[in-house]
C-alpha cells in the first residue's frame, strides 16, 4: 500500500480523500500509511489535517530516478502490476 501510495505522490499532491478513491481503499487505511510515510520522512503534508495536500518529501523529489527504480524493482517482486 505504501509503495502504491508513494507512487501516486510522485505523481502529484492529493489529500486523503483523493488517494483513498484512486487506491480503491478505506481513508482510514489510507491515514495510516501516510502518517508511517510522513514520520520516516518521505513524504510531508500541507494545510490543516483534513484536507491536508500530501508531498513527495524533498529528499525523494531530488532522487526520483533513483527512487522510481527501487519502486520498480519492489513491484516487480511484489507481483504488483499498479
Amino acid at each position: 500500500m505504501r509503495l502504491c501510495i508513494m507512487r501516486k505522490l510522485m505523481e502529484r499532491p492529493a489529500n486523503v480523500n483523493q488517494l483513498a478513491k484512486e487506491l480503491n481503499v478505506n481513508y482510514r487505511t489510507v491515514l495510516h500509511h501516510l502518517e508511517i510515510l510522513e514520520k520516516n520522512g518521505l513524504i510531508r503534508s500541507e494545510g490543516p489535517r483534513y484536507g491536508a495536500l500530501y508531498f513527495v518529501s524533498d529528499i525523494v523529489d531530488a532522487n526520483s530516478d533513483w527512487f522510481k527504480n527501487v519502486l520498480g524493482k519492489l513491484n516487480e517482486a511484489s507481483g504488483d502490476s499498479r
